[in-house]
């Protein structure tokens, strides 16, 4: 699945958002194998950070001087906020930006394939917990919430998913369903 994984990511062309005001960012999509199944691997960010709180989420954040590009950005937060070392993390490609509308960040999502059992050394000052969902939960359609409304004018759709307690939204929950849809092209699932 590994490489199937990497194609299908390598022959996507990514969409990039180059909208004014927007702090860049990155995350890491963790993915792994545990009992012969697939995980995505989530957090569950510090009510104490300035934004964000509470809220489930990859491991990353936001672009700084020292990060020579946005991949390092994820690796390096991934490593900062649950001990994920760069090197235990095999980069298998590049989802579309997610620009969040409430916080104006511009998130570049890196999917990665990291080693299970895993030790994670988490940093209570930024994640209060991770968790992993398998990808075969994500991709039940009856396990999704669907919430029209309307932003500066636009319809929008928005989307949750609730596993063991956990809900998944917001830019988390659009990129999740961005990866799904490349984890079925790879996988030669119906949609």
């Amino acid at each position: 699945m590994k490489e199937k994984l990497k194609q299908v990511l390598s022959e996507r062309r990514k969409w990039s958002f180059g909208g004014k005001g927007f702090t860049k960012a990155a995350v890491l999509v963790p993915i792994f194998c545990k009992e012969g199944e697939y995980h995505l691997l989530f957090t569950k960010r510090s009510d104490r950070l300035p934004s964000h709180k509470g809220q489930v989420s990859f491991p990353g954040g936001a672009y700084s001087e020292v990060d020579s590009s946005l991949l390092e950005t994820a690796l390096r937060e991934s490593w900062e906020e649950i001990g994920v070392r760069a090197e235990d993390v095999e980069i298998l490609g590049e989802l579309d930006d997610t620009p969040t509308t409430t916080s104006s960040f511009n998130i570049s999502p890196f999917v990665g394939l990291i080693p299970y059992p895993y030790q994670f050394v988490i940093n209570r000052d930024e994640i209060d917990a991770i968790f992993d969902v398998p990808i075969s939960v994500l991709l039940n359609k009856d396990n999704w919430k669907e919430e029209r409304h309307i932003f500066n004018g636009e319809a929008v759709v928005d989307y949750s998913c609730e596993y063991q307690g956990w809900v998944i939204w917001g830019a988390t929950a659009r990129i999740v369903r961005q990866f799904l849809e490349v984890w079925k092209t790879a996988s030669g699932a119906q949609s």
